[in-house]
């Protein structure tokens, strides 16, 4: 997916999420119980990658559709979300999820893709242009963040995936 392809309806949408999605699985369900808890260069490994787009998939709903307070949709303190230190949040994701199982992993990552696109399915594509923040100059549109945690963020781990399976 380019970062610069915007869908022009849910037509388009919805499609390119389940293409990214299929093709996450395709890799995540061919490897071997031994692959999925090798961890790659940067230390993380593919279990690891999943549970942290689930993380992310749950922030898209609970913060950024459903605007509850970012603290309150990750469960920590409230100065862990004051800056949006991604390295901080990151970082805080792997440490909650590196010791569960893979079948733990996996079930939750089917279950909340499952919630978001019945949630992306109820939401009305004119509701997903609008922008995320009313005080944005820029105007980003919710969409941007669906994009970014769907599509754009399944590809991107699907390729950290990949690239660190070759090196093992």
């Amino acid at each position: 997916m380019n970062e610069q392809w915007i869908p022009g309806t849910k037509k388009e949408l919805m499609p390119a999420i389940e293409r990214e999605w299929k093709l996450l699985l395709e890799v995540a369900e061919k490897l071997t119980d031994k692959q999925m808890t090798t961890p790659d260069a940067g230390g993380w490994t593919p279990k690891d990658n999943l549970a942290h787009l689930t993380e992310w998939m749950n922030i898209l709903m609970g913060y950024h559709m459903d605007k509850r307070p970012a603290h309150e949709v990750i469960n920590v303190s409230e100065e862990v979300t004051n800056n949006w230190d991604y390295k901080v949040i990151n970082q805080l994701f792997f440490e909650r999820n590196r010791n569960r199982s893979r079948s733990d992993v996996m079930d939750e990552l089917m279950q909340v893709h499952g919630l978001l696109v019945a949630k992306l399915v109820s939401t009305s594509f004119d509701d997903l242009m609008k922008p995320r923040y009313e005080d944005d100059p820029d105007k980003m549109p919710l969409l941007a963040f669906v994009l970014g945690n769907t599509t754009e963020h399944f590809q991107e781990h699907r390729e950290t995936i990949e690239r660190g399976i070759k090196q093992n």
